[in-house]
């Protein structure tokens, strides 16, 4: 039954539920759940830092009820967003309940979302890679499954990767370039992809042509049965889905520098390369993606069986906590610069 933990990551949906139906004030809600009342638990819990027996470990890899409550995600956004554009669409809601509603949306897409669309995306199969792909589309940034997991997971803590902050690059800074960097990278990995196959442009195995196409769909699909207003909600709540991402992104791997070896190559990516995160809420809620460094150490791994490494660099605070600190800069460049080694600063 401890394994059913996972399931506390509806309790962000749970709070949308309520944002979208009650309004008002209770628009907020989302917000106020993963920035005040989170960061406070997480504070107030201990942080856990056990790992899995190897026997034990071999038996939740295998466990297909993992896989399911991450399934159980993709029927929860859908509802909720059409519940949310019906609602833009056919009520007559005031500009701050329609900003509420547009990031608790927004928030919805990005941690139930892409954050699961993240996950499934490392999988080998066809139906997960589909399901990934599927979940990013409301957030318009289906182009992160080429660019995460062919050049991020190649390049990150180097100055080649988009998705590294450089050292005292703030967060605004960086949701710029980390966005554009990334796209412009997914279509250099797609062009490659083509020509070492010796595929055309509009082959059916390029991904952003077709993906491209699929989101304008979405967007028109939107716009004929919901109209202007429900389409320009469902443009703002992708923007604010993948600027949540981006945010993730920033923590993740703040002015770690990954060294070159004496062959001018970078060493191997290892437990030090990524911050890390033990802090239980947000380990349950964002189905582990807090440890981070063992994900970008061993990337096949599924978050069921992520380990917590002694060397790895820890954040100060859980995800949302650090998010939040990551919103003032010369907060978060007083209090993370003095814990980057001087060697793997990022120039």
């Amino acid at each position: 039954m401890k394994d059913l933990k996972y399931l506390a990551a509806l309790s962000i949906p749970i709070t949308v539920l309520i944002a979208i139906y009650a309004r008002g004030v209770w628009c907020y809600l989302p917000a106020f759940y993963a920035f005040v009342i989170i960061p406070i638990m997480e504070e107030l819990l201990p942080i856990d830092v056990t790992n899995h027996p190897d026997n034990v470990q071999t038996k939740r890899k295998a466990n297909s009820l993992f896989d399911w409550m991450l399934y159980i995600n993709i029927p929860v956004v859908f509802i909720l967003l059409v519940f949310a554009l019906y609602t833009v669409a056919s009520s007559a809601l005031s500009p701050y309940e329609l900003v509420g509603l547009a990031l608790s949306t927004g928030m919805l897409l990005s941690t139930n979302g892409i954050n699961v669309a993240h996950e499934l995306g490392h999988r080998k199969n066809v139906i997960d890679r589909f399901l990934s792909k599927l979940l990013l589309m409301p957030s318009l940034y289906m182009h992160f499954y080429i660019e995460h997991n062919h050049s991020h997971h190649l390049h990150a803590a180097t100055s080649e990767d988009p998705a590294t902050a450089k050292y005292n690059q703030s967060l605004y800074s960086f949701w710029a370039t980390s966005s554009s960097g990334q796209y412009l990278n997914a279509w250099k990995v797609q062009m490659k992809l083509l020509q070492q196959h010796k595929k055309s442009f509009f082959d059916l195995s390029n991904d952003l042509l077709w993906t491209g196409l699929i989101q304008l769909g979405y967007l028109s699909m939107i716009y004929t049965g919901l109209g202007a207003k429900a389409t320009i909600f469902a443009l703002c709540t992708g923007v604010v889905s993948f600027l949540f991402l981006e945010t993730v992104n920033y923590i993740e791997h703040y002015g770690l520098l990954r060294l070159k070896t004496k062959s001018g190559r970078y060493e191997r990516v290892q437990t030090i390369h990524s911050w890390n995160s033990n802090h239980i809420v947000g380990r349950i809620v964002l189905y582990e993606l807090t440890r981070h460094s063992d994900h970008h150490y061993k990337s096949s791994k599924k978050y069921q069986t992520l380990d917590s490494h002694s060397e790895s660099p820890q954040l100060p605070f859980g995800y949302t906590g650090s998010m939040v600190l990551a919103f003032i800069p010369p907060l978060w460049f007083y209090i993370m610069n003095k814990r980057i080694p001087p060697e793997m600063i990022v120039n």
